[in-house]
Parts: structure tokens; sequence; C-alpha cells
């Protein structure tokens, strides 16, 4: 069980996902739900999707940096704790999502699902890629599947 300490320093704030992290059952859920949290401020922004994706880049670059420096803190390559790649997998998630509640719950499910399942090549990068990279990409790969089965569903419908 980590320290809620931790939370005062902002960068263990930012990778523990504002304390969701901590959670003792499901990090990565509770931290996928700050992403919701996240999304429907930005969505409420109305934001172009040019600085939407600016955000969203800059999120991810950020991150790898965020993940190490938490992971080497804690001492564990990808410490369950360490939820800010969710947080960025589920903006990436909902990029081209159509607007409204039951996409943001349709694209959290599907986020979930392929993050915690890791078809390939997820499941690769999770074991071989180390460091920051390696913590935030299986979950921006997770991310691509789910908009691309949120994208089928919205085009079916």
């Amino acid at each position: 069980m980590l320290s809620p300490s931790l939370l005062k320093n902002p960068i263990h704030a930012l990778a523990l996902g504002f304390g969701s992290g901590l959670a003792p059952r499901a990090p990565g859920t509770f931290g996928t739900l700050v992403g919701v949290g996240l999304y429907w401020l930005l969505q409420s922004m109305a934001l172009s999707l040019t600085i939407y994706i600016a955000l969203i880049v800059g999120c991810f670059f950020a991150g790898i940096w965020i993940c190490q420096y938490t992971a080497n803190a804690l001492g564990v390559h990808d410490h369950p704790a360490i939820v800010w790649d969710e947080v960025v997998g589920y903006l990436i998630t909902m990029m081209f999502a159509p607007s409204g509640w039951l996409w943001m719950l349709i694209g959290f499910a599907l986020f979930r699902l392929f993050d915690i399942w890791k078809p390939w090549p997820i499941r690769v990068i999770d074991r071989c890629m180390h460091g920051g990279l390696g913590i935030m990409l299986d979950d921006v790969l997770a991310a691509v599947y789910a908009a691309i089965v949120l994208a089928l569903i919205a085009h079916i419908m």
C-alpha cells in the first residue's frame, strides 16, 4: 500500500491520477475515471480537434517522463498505482467519438476492455518495453483499438 503523502509531489500526483491510482482495487479503472472527468471538462470547452490533439500529444510526451519519474521513485517498472497512462489513453479513445454520455460510457468500457485484455501487440509491448515509454505506449495502443471499435459502433448506429 502506497502512502497518500506521495501526492504532495505534483509529479507523483499526476502519475497517480490525483490519488485515483491509490485505490486498493482496480486502480486502472479509477484512473480511467479521472480521464472521463478530464474529457468531460475538455468537451465542455469546445476545443478544436487540432488543439485537442496537441493537448493529448503534450500529455503523452509529458507522461513518458512523469511515469518514469514515479516508477523510479517507487522502484517498480509499471506500478499499478501509476495511472497517468490510463488518463491519456481514455482521452485518445475519445478523440473522434460523438459527443454525449452514452459515447463516454462506451469509450470507457472499450478502453478498459483493451487495456485489460491486451491483444497483440499490446501484450508484447507491455512485457518487453520498459521505462516511461513502455508504460505509456501499451495504453496508447489499447486506446487506438478502442477508438477504432468506437468509430465502427458510431458508424453502424
